[in-house]
């Protein structure tokens, strides 16, 4: 497997969508800025020589008829497939439809919206790219990401086949914490660009220090959110009391910029066949690792999880105090998106902080 330095994407054993010879062979890129937010998602050719120029000729013409679906394009030229053998939906939400494509050389996991442009799906790729590199748990491969004609975007990444199950939460804790534990930033708290957490924004400018980072691009981005859609000046005024007094809660905490998935929730968590844990669809940035249980309130997670989780992670003072101002930031986030049926929750936990604080 290729560091992020080499800018190369390498797949790992067991989970080609291709031949072993074939895969090696494949160019599109996923690249994790190194130096700065311009660079976030390319795709290298490589030469293409052929010894048989009929052989040529026919590729040419098969990506020539392909042009208008960009999809089938790439699987057909930088996938390595000869020929899609089928289409299948997968499911729809409320952003994104999903599909697999099997070919002769694997399957593709696809998605599309057809009314986002690409800086979605590209930072849902760098974030997946971050991940695979830790070598810790099972995330899919992204391989390219573009625009549809027609308007919209795509991405295309490796197929996972789901097992039966969700997997063992002793495994999902320990590999989560795997990665964490391996995956450090240098350049402090945020992300190469910015993402999004469900349809929301999801601010990711770097910042050295961790409670202003989530002071600023956390809860007070979404405490704004909710003062312009809503007019509720109640809970931001409420809300921005917690932020200016919250310090103490962080106290003897030893805080480093971990990678996060960003979205943890039940959705998006799953085993493969070997009953490995899997994550996807994540909300990626750096930041500190107790954030990633904010959607635990969606997630189930058990005591198991947390036992395997805190052996390669240990518990942090304060752990317990905290909690809920990292649920905090998501129910604020479904209330922005979702509507006021989240608005109690999220105005309890302000009202529970700030009395804590007081005692």
């Amino acid at each position: 497997m290729v560091t992020v330095a080499d800018n190369r994407i390498s797949l790992a054993p067991g989970v080609r969508p291709c031949s072993e010879k074939k895969a090696s062979a494949m160019a599109a890129n996923v690249a994790l800025p190194s130096t700065s937010a311009s660079s976030v998602l390319r795709r290298r050719l490589p030469p293409r020589r052929s010894a048989c120029p009929r052989r040529a000729a026919s590729r040419l013409s098969i990506v020539a008829a392909m042009s208008d679906d960009p999809l089938k394009e790439w699987i057909l030229a930088e996938g390595k497939a000869t020929q899609i053998t089928g289409t299948s939906s997968i499911g729809r939400g409320c952003i994104n439809a999903a599909q697999r494509y099997d070919t002769d050389a694997g399957s593709f996991f696809v998605k599309t919206s057809r009314r986002i442009g690409p800086a979605m799906f590209k930072g849902e790729a760098l974030g997946l790219k971050a991940m695979y590199d830790t070598k810790s748990i099972h995330v899919p491969l992204p391989y390219k990401v573009g625009s549809l004609p027609t308007g919209g975007s795509f991405i295309i990444m490796e197929y996972i086949q789901f097992g039966r199950s969700r997997g063992d939460q002793t495994a999902l804790g320990r590999k989560l914490a795997e990665m964490h534990k391996a995956a450090k930033s240098d350049k402090g708290y945020g992300f190469y660009v910015e993402n999004t957490i469900g349809s929301t924004p999801q601010i990711n400018t770097w910042t050295a220090d961790w409670i202003e980072f989530y002071s600023k691009h956390r809860l007070g981005y979404q405490l704004k959110l909710i003062s312009q859609r809503f007019g509720d000046s109640a809970i931001y005024e409420k809300g921005q009391q917690l932020i200016e007094k919250m310090h103490p809660l962080f106290d003897g905490a030893v805080i480093e910029p971990c990678l996060l998935h960003g979205d943890l929730w039940s959705g998006n968590i799953s085993a493969d066949t070997n009953g490995d844990p899997v994550i996807l669809d994540p909300a990626c940035y750096y930041g500190h690792n107790e954030a990633e249980f904010g959607m635990s309130w969606c997630a189930g997670f058990g005591g198991e999880f947390y036992r395997s989780y805190f052996e390669v992670m240990p518990k942090q003072p304060g752990f317990e105090k905290r909690r809920d101002l990292y649920l905090l930031y998501h129910y604020l986030n479904h209330y922005n998106l979702f509507g006021s049926g989240y608005r109690s929750s999220a105005m309890s936990i302000i009202e529970a902080c700030l009395q804590m604080l007081k005692a």
